[in-house]
């Protein structure tokens, strides 16, 4: 499949590092889902924003035990999805410029890339 096509069978992973809490996770979370272009895409069915257990993927310990999932549903397979990966990318970099403003010490350091499915 060429790059920027809709693609079904990839989600969009977001974890924290190990400074990361679960506070952050929900903060974060919750500012994904009033992110503009996410919240139209939501409300459309077209992704869904989800919260569940972290996975270790190539020996790299989590720092929290949730990582967020950014998925595309069927009804959003016409989503382009490198376009999608860069919507969330300047959520989360807006999340942690407003976190460093409005809490004391350096935001966690964050990961957004995309995942196959079956890979967990």
């Amino acid at each position: 499949m060429a790059e920027g096509d809709g693609v079904a069978d990839q989600d969009i992973c977001v974890r924290l590092d190990r400074s990361a809490t679960e506070g952050d996770i929900t903060a974060l979370r919750n500012w994904l889902e009033r992110e503009k272009p996410l919240d139209d895409l939501a409300r459309d069915g077209k992704v869904r924003i989800l919260v569940r257990p972290a996975t270790e993927r190539g020996g790299t310990p989590m720092g929290t035990s949730q990582e967020i999932v950014i998925a595309v549903t069927s009804a959003g397979a016409t989503v382009v999805f490198q376009e999608l990966l860069e919507q969330v990318k300047r959520g989360v970099k807006a999340w942690r410029d407003n976190r460093r403003q409005v809490e004391h010490g350096d935001p966690p350091q964050d990961s957004v890339e995309p995942v196959n499915r079956d890979d967990g």
